[in-house]
């Protein structure tokens, strides 16, 4: 499904970028990414930081595009739309946006530093992307 098929069925917003709001995105999402890889902090605050560093930068490009959703879930699905990240790198971000529902809502965190370690990763790829769009 197209991002404009997406706003015809009133799942995402057609809204001009903003320059202010890409850049303070970004600048968040580079801070929150770079104290998730700070070992002395918890697994728990750790992931909390990579993903919403993810999620700042999904959202990003979600912008830059001329969108915007109030859903988190469908900011990562559209980056197959914004951005030149591959399938798998997009459900390892689907995959962590899942455990952090069952966290959240459910009390239920399970420590899984391999998955820590792909949403850092492909978090970075996804910065490295950002980085070259100009506003």
């Amino acid at each position: 499904m197209t991002l404009e098929n997406l706003v015809k069925i009133n799942q995402l917003n057609s809204e001009p970028a903003d320059k202010n709001e890409f850049e303070g995105l970004v600048k968040g999402a580079v801070d929150r990414l770079k104290d998730s890889q700070v070992e002395a902090l918890s697994f728990a605050s750790r992931f909390d930081l990579a993903y919403s560093a993810a999620h700042g930068l999904a959202l990003a490009a979600l912008r830059v595009a001329g969108y915007r959703s109030d859903k988190r879930y469908l900011v990562f699905q559209c980056l197959i739309h914004t951005t030149d990240l591959t399938k798998v790198q997009i459900r390892i971000f689907s995959a962590c946006h899942d455990k952090r529902n069952l966290a959240e809502y459910e009390g239920h965190y399970e420590t899984d530093e391999q998955l820590l370690t792909e949403l850092i990763t492909n978090t970075e790829i996804l910065l490295k992307y950002i980085n070259r769009i100009e506003l």
